[in-house]
């Protein structure tokens, strides 16, 4: 399970990354606090932090409920996915957000099945006694 809080931390740390980067997108466009809008680009930055916020509060209980439940090793593993959908997400958006599909899928993909696949685990274990 330690990989799995590892891939956590990574996480939280790739939040923390995007949050950066959306400060300095706040400076270079002069969208001053607290304005959300002013600058498309910064906007595009803004919107990546917040779509990733969105995903990390489900994917931060689903990652150890998959480990627990079902296999550590995958749980790790698709959380690994996760964070390159999201960076993959993070530039392609920043870009052009009509290209940001990959990166969505990259990063929406491995959540539901963390999430689908952890209930099911704890629901089998449940029923077994």
């Amino acid at each position: 399970m330690s990989l799995v809080y590892v891939v956590m931390g990574l996480a939280m740390l790739q939040y923390l990354y995007f949050g950066f980067a959306v400060g300095g997108a706040r400076g270079r466009y002069g969208v001053k606090a607290p304005a959300t809008t002013g600058h498309e680009t910064f906007e595009r930055y803004f919107r990546v932090q917040m779509n990733t916020l969105e995903l990390l509060v489900v994917l931060v209980p689903a990652l150890p409920l998959f480990g627990w439940f079902v296999s550590a090793r995958w749980a790790a593993l698709l959380g690994a996915v996760y964070l390159v959908g999201r960076f993959l997400y993070f530039y392609s958006y920043v870009r052009d957000p009509a290209k940001r599909s990959a990166g969505f899928g990259l990063s929406f993909l491995p959540i539901v099945v963390l999430l689908i696949g952890g209930i099911y685990g704890a629901a089998a274990a449940y029923l077994r006694g």
